[in-house]
């Protein structure tokens, strides 16, 4: 048995529709509508989708032209990323006053560990009740959150009773709540990587607990030790308010393997706004902007371009995303898989180095 004092109480915050919420919020007449950050012109893709616009399947990154086929209604709103960074901040200046412990990992989402209670609140149930009421006050936007002894816990309880809803999970339920769950909501686990679990046999925690290391370093290699841990509720990682991010990309596997330009240019640019977004949020930007490409026979080939200044303009992202992918033209076997990411972040304004291109 655990010692009580030594077990860590982990908070993860979730803002509900955080972008299309601040627009319903700072326009009433789109209150109760189906509402889309993003562009509606034939290359725009989704940045955010409301609850509304949820319920008929509109979800972040996916094709404007197909959000309009799956909702007609839906009202297409710009993004105001200047908007969301101050709503943001002023949500951070809150969580300040719980922790010094605050690992922020997008404008909407962050883990606090609370373990300290340096508000001398009974519990980090209360807690994270408080934070959300307060966030409410203060912003009139609703949040989510997780409780539970590890961030991999705290963030799958934080979905579970979204959305403006929380949920706890205890050491004693831990173990048990997550064999109980598809291994698809694992964070870690994507698409391609949980239907290469169910083609295994591997569909529940209960499933992936089931199976040894070397089973899980054969065919999983150097994530096995995580998928491990995870399967028993094991999270060790601390809650890193320093934490420095290398990179920020985005990759897609296609339903088919694709040969026409048209269609594997609409997923760059799918991959090339996802990132944009995330710079944007974070206001990171980076140099060094890299093409990856699978094709059917698994082959992969990555394409780079680094340039004497960050790359801030979304424009400018989608652009060289388009200019690197079609170095590889013409396509001979099809492209199962696409990926968009940036790097060598420096701020602003510096003018260090020299232009390269690979």
């Amino acid at each position: 048995m655990a010692n009580p004092l030594s077990i860590r109480k982990i908070i993860h915050i979730d803002m509900d529709a955080f972008f299309a919420s601040v627009e319903q919020r700072d326009n009433p007449e789109l209150s109760g509508r189906p509402v889309a950050v993003g562009y509606a012109g034939p290359r725009g893709v989704v940045a955010a989708a409301s609850y509304e616009a949820r319920a008929f399947g509109v979800r972040s990154a996916l094709p404007s032209v197909t959000a309009l086929r799956r909702c007609p209604e839906l009202l297409f709103v710009p993004p105001r990323f200047d908007v969301y960074r101050a709503v943001s901040s002023q949500i951070h200046a809150i969580f300040g006053d719980y922790t010094h412990l605050i690992q922020p990992l997008s404008l909407d989402e962050a883990y606090l560990d609370v373990t300290a209670n340096r508000r001398g609140i009974e519990t980090a149930w209360t807690t994270a009740k408080e934070i959300r009421a307060r966030i409410f006050e203060e912003t009139g936007l609703t949040a989510s959150a997780g409780i539970s002894y590890n961030k991999f816990l705290a963030k799958l309880a934080s979905d579970h009773r979204k959305p403006n809803g929380q949920f706890a999970v205890t050491p004693d339920m831990g173990p048990a709540w997550v064999e109980a769950l598809p291994v698809a909501r694992f964070h870690g686990v994507g698409p391609v990587t949980a239907a290469k679990m169910k083609r295994l046999g591997i569909e529940t925690g209960a499933d992936l607990k089931a199976q040894s290391m070397g089973f899980l370093a054969a065919h999983f290699g150097s994530s096995a030790d995580w998928y491990f841990g995870i399967a028993r509720g094991q999270d060790d990682r601390p809650v890193n308010p320093n934490r420095e991010r290398k990179s920020s990309g985005s990759e897609t596997t296609f339903d088919r393997d694709l040969t026409a330009p048209e269609e594997i240019e609409a997923g760059v640019l799918r991959m090339a706004d996802d990132v944009a977004g995330w710079c944007e949020s974070r206001q990171m930007f980076g140099r060094t902007v890299t093409l990856k490409a699978k094709f059917a026979d698994f082959r992969q080939v990555t394409r780079s371009r680094t340039s004497a200044q960050p790359v801030c303009d979304h424009e400018q992202l989608r652009q060289t995303s388009l200019d690197l992918v079609r170095s590889l033209y013409p396509v001979r076997l099809g492209i199962r898989l696409v990926g968009v990411a940036v790097s060598n972040f420096a701020p602003v304004g510096d003018q260090s180095g020299m232009p390269l291109f690979d």
